[in-house]
């Protein structure tokens, strides 16, 4: 569903760092066993990055879909179906919660069967596993690397942009290579940027917040307009019946969220609207189905899994 509320041209975000960490990427591909690429699983194929695709092509991939205790369950599990549909490796974590690093380790292994299998035979079975980890910004990469290690490795933050270099991290037999969130130049689909700047996985200094609130809520009006309803006490037919804008407003009248003459405080509305979805207090929320794979080589920008 695309998004006219939100301002194509405003939402491109590709500092000069991202360019280097693409070519660090690339450089160190020759240094590792399998690539494991963290996606969002309130929106999986939109934190799918076109060009770490790209560029990890030659190698075995596992894809893990991270904050799957914010998303929605049933549809975590049709995502799921739908990467394994296409022959790649596929789970659903939550990086804070323990449990989760065996869940990976046993995935990781299982797509290295054939590699692993041939190192026993030469006598090799203990040797390190090499795995890189790459994803969006603010997807949770640091947060994953520390729960996999059991202590704070790489430092992490609710905010893009705060791992700038690569390093490694040594845990039992395996080297993690831990690469710099990283998007993409161009985004064809406002679909997929505005679900990136949902996220927070782009910068929010560089947005109109209240665009972006607008956006979110007509998303909502859409698919869960019920959650809106019982967050802000509003009933479900006023928050299917009016315009993103007048919703914006009656849901920060309904916080008392006024200024002199009574008029809404709509940034203040915007701001708390967007940092609420994001801190999902409106419950387990995914914006994304799977599409048909007919439909995804029909046109879907997004590459093929």
């Amino acid at each position: 569903m695309s998004n006219e509320f939100v301002n194509r041209r405003n939402i491109q975000w590709f500092p000069g760092h991202m360019a280097k960490t693409l070519r660090l990427i690339e450089a160190n591909l020759k240094n590792v066993d399998v690539v494991l690429q963290l996606l969002d699983a309130r929106i999986p194929l939109s934190s799918l990055n076109p060009e770490l695709q790209r560029l990890t092509a030659s190698k075995p991939r596992l894809y893990v879909m991270n904050k799957a205790d914010l998303a929605d369950p049933v549809l975590t599990k049709a995502w799921q179906a739908y990467f394994r549909a296409a022959g790649a490796g596929c789970i659903a974590i939550s990086a804070k919660q323990k449990g989760s690093a065996g869940q990976v380790r046993s995935a990781i292994e299982a797509e290295l069967r054939e590699l692993l299998e041939k190192r026993a035979g030469k006598g090799m079975s203990g040797a390190r596993i090499r795995v890189m980890v790459v994803g969006i910004p603010n997807v949770g990469k640091s947060t994953f690397i520390n729960n996999f290690a059991g202590t704070t490795r790489a430092k992490a933050a609710d905010k893009p942009g705060v791992t700038r270099g690569k390093q490694w991290v040594t845990v039992g037999n395996y080297d993690l290579l831990d690469m710099p969130g990283v998007l993409w130049k161009k985004f064809d689909s406002l679909e997929t940027a505005t679900n990136l700047a949902f996220i927070g996985s782009i910068k929010d200094d560089i947005l109109d917040i209240e665009e972006l609130a607008m956006g979110l809520v007509a998303q909502m009006q859409t698919v869960y307009p019920d959650r809106l309803a019982q967050r802000y006490k509003l009933s479900e037919e006023l928050v299917t019946e009016l315009g993103p804008w007048e919703l914006v407003e009656a849901i920060g009248r309904a916080r008392g969220m006024l200024v002199s003459g009574g008029e809404v405080n709509t940034e203040r509305a915007a701001i708390m609207l967007v940092d609420e979805f994001r801190a999902s207090k409106w419950g387990r929320i995914t914006l994304e189905t799977p599409p048909h794979r007919e439909e995804q080589q029909d046109g879907n920008e997004q590459p093929s899994v």
